[in-house]
């Protein structure tokens, strides 16, 4: 199967397990809002690559933890549009999870979301019990603190904000944890893969910094220009729009050069080049190349 079938066949059992029994209707509704229909999937998508590089053949591990990455990153996105963050009014083309059900139910789901995450990836390693230590340990550090996602998010919260500290907790943390999720569901030690990570996840960040200030509002499906308008750390703020593209390809670069040895290093170096492109707005992908 292609990743993508397999990352939306691990989050439909995830949501299918949250909503077995009588749960709240609003509060299940908003949680497959939030996950369905997903977007590029590339931190889950990193997940399996990696444990494919890394040799794994029963891919169930690694299918649990990267729809466990997923999960944790769309509780995120709920938390991160909600009117005391971004206040953003649409997500992926659609509105919002608190604009369409309300801010006590988006706050919710994305708690929900966060929970479920670590029971999906304790059922999918249930069998495994010399994995499953390791992959809650390496999901916990990726979200929470003193250096995860939910620190990312604190550092805006904070009178002075040191922009590659705040990017790296925001955005690279859990692309560093989908990797080390990666190499640990195929019995491999993780530790080599974390930098690969979050070079990658820096590269995220800084497209996401290009788009925010020259990509178009119709095309990426959410808000552009809201660095700006909320004072919020940004690449193109601290170097221009010219200086973070450079920084970009350096970065892309970085990533590549970062892959560990294993058996499908020269494909996963080439699968990053191509993934990495993709990330900034058309026009100025030969800028960034």
């Amino acid at each position: 199967m292609e990743a993508a079938s397999l990352v939306e066949r691990s989050l439909l059992n995830a949501l299918a397990f949250a909503e077995s029994g009588n749960p709240p209707p609003g509060l299940a509704d908003a949680m497959r809002f939030a996950v369905l229909p997903g977007g590029a999937w590339v931190r889950p998508r990193l997940c399996l690559a990696v444990a494919k590089a890394c040799g794994a053949q029963d891919l169930q591990v690694a299918e649990g933890a990267a729809a466990a990455v997923e999960l944790l990153h769309c509780a995120s996105l709920v938390h991160d549009d909600l009117p005391c963050f971004d206040d953003a009014s649409s997500r992926r083309g659609r509105p919002s999870v608190h604009r369409l059900f309300g801010e006590r139910l988006a706050v919710l789901a994305g708690d929900a979301l966060i929970v479920l995450a670590f029971q999906h990836v304790a059922r999918a390693a249930a069998t495994r019990s010399d994995l499953l230590v390791g992959l809650v340990l390496t999901l916990g550090r990726a979200v929470g603190m003193p250096n995860g996602i939910v620190a990312g998010q604190a550092w805006e919260c904070e009178p002075a904000i040191d922009t590659e500290e705040y990017q790296r907790c925001k955005t690279a943390a859990l692309f560093a944890g989908a990797a080390e999720l990666g190499a640990a569901a195929a019995g491999v030690d993780p530790a080599p893969w974390r930098r690969m990570g979050e070079v990658l996840g820096a590269c995220y960040q800084v497209a996401d910094d290009i788009s925010d200030a020259a990509g178009d509002e119709a095309v990426l499906g959410k808000p552009v220009g809201r660095d700006l308008a909320l004072g919020r750390p940004s690449m193109v703020m601290d170097h221009g729009l010219a200086g973070a593209l450079v920084h970009f390809g350096r970065l892309v670069d970085a990533c590549a050069d970062s892959v560990p040895p294993c058996p499908g290093r020269a494909a996963m170096q080439a699968q990053l080049r191509v993934e990495a492109a993709r990330l900034v707005p058309e026009p100025l992908r030969v800028v960034a190349a």
